[in-house]
């Protein structure tokens, strides 16, 4: 059994702890963050230890690390724990900086650790379905690829403040999905954003409302829609159409159970967020990561993979403000 250390008990990072205690091949030895009590209710729920960077990092004992602190200190730890030969597994984005960045990847490429990127909607049964489908050429080459992602509501403003804006918190994630689903890299992006569901987003000078069109260098298209308001839930879906057919892979609900009567028929909406709606794919990730730590495998998802999609957020942000296409370079 490996020791793990993890950053950050916010809400992704208590998913992760409860996922890392569970599992039967690492031990959460510790738990890093600067807010004691947060840190010790999950301390008390998972066994684990709170200390201090300083103390994991010397500690030789500690063989990965899962950062799932805030975005600011992702790039530092990264390279700290490359320094002391750990595996790493970090949130999404390495980075706001794309330089920042490649001084990280650079540190890690350095130390020849293991590295992986939460995209962890790659591990999703159904997008992982699909992906297998369509890579077995089920529905022939690749033309279209459709995804939509919105949220049930928006983000407070005091939350907003401390993030990376819309895109690279948000469509980082569909853009990850559009480099997968597409099989090619994009080499052109156009980007639109608007305000229309929360005041906080237009203050800060982003974007509540969202769309996306990606072309390859064939031709294959991918749209992508987002929103922060979906009054029926958490809405993630995606499409796919080839020359012989189509794929779908539509939202999670909590139960299959449908009502017919006489006013119509009805069912439960999807699952409220991402806490619910992924909590397979986050148990996958960790499971994937540590496999790969221990047989000496590579992540699927890899740091490169980070900074591609966080190339695309940079040109969908110049996209949106100068209303033309962005060309990209991957």
């Amino acid at each position: 059994m490996m020791d793990v250390c993890l950053f950050g008990v916010g809400l992704i990072g208590r998913v992760h702890a409860g996922n890392l205690a569970r599992h039967p091949k690492v031990r959460l030895r510790y738990i890093v963050d600067p807010n004691r009590e947060a840190a010790q209710k999950v301390a008390a729920v998972t066994g684990a230890e709170i200390a201090d960077t300083e103390t994991v990092m010397n500690d030789p004992a500690v063989k990965m690390v899962f950062i799932a602190s805030a975005t600011r200190t992702h790039a530092e730890l990264a390279m700290a724990a490359a320094a002391k030969g750990k595996a790493i597994f970090c949130e999404k984005p390495i980075d706001l900086d794309l330089k920042r960045t490649d001084e990280c990847l650079a540190a890690v490429a350095k130390a020849g650790v293991p590295f992986q990127i939460g995209f962890n909607r790659r591990f999703d049964p159904s997008f992982r379905a699909l992906k297998e489908r369509l890579d077995g050429g089920e529905i022939g080459a690749v033309e279209q690829v459709i995804i939509t992602s919105r949220d049930p509501e928006p983000e407070t403003e005091e939350a907003l403040a401390g993030g990376g804006g819309v895109f690279r918190e948000m469509t980082i994630h569909d853009f990850d999905m559009a480099r997968n689903m597409l099989g090619e890299e994009p080499v052109e992006l156009f980007a639109t954003g608007s305000s229309l569901v929360a005041p906080q987003y237009g203050k800060l000078g982003d974007y509540d409302t969202a769309m996306f069109i990606l072309r390859t260098a064939s031709g294959r298209q991918c749209h992508i829609n987002n929103s922060v308001r979906a009054a029926y839930g958490y809405d993630q879906r995606i499409e796919v159409h080839g020359a012989d057919g189509m794929l779908q892979a539509g939202n999670r609900l909590p139960t299959s159970v449908e009502m017919y009567g006489g006013t119509g028929i009805s069912r439960d909406k999807p699952y409220y967020f991402f806490v619910e709606r992924y909590a397979e794919s986050y148990a996958a990730e960790i499971d994937h990561f540590i496999t790969c730590v221990e047989t000496g495998g590579k992540p699927a998802v890899t740091a490169s993979d980070g900074r591609k999609a966080m190339i695309l957020c940079e040109a969908a942000i110049a996209s949106a403000r100068s209303g033309r296409f962005e060309p990209v370079k991957l």
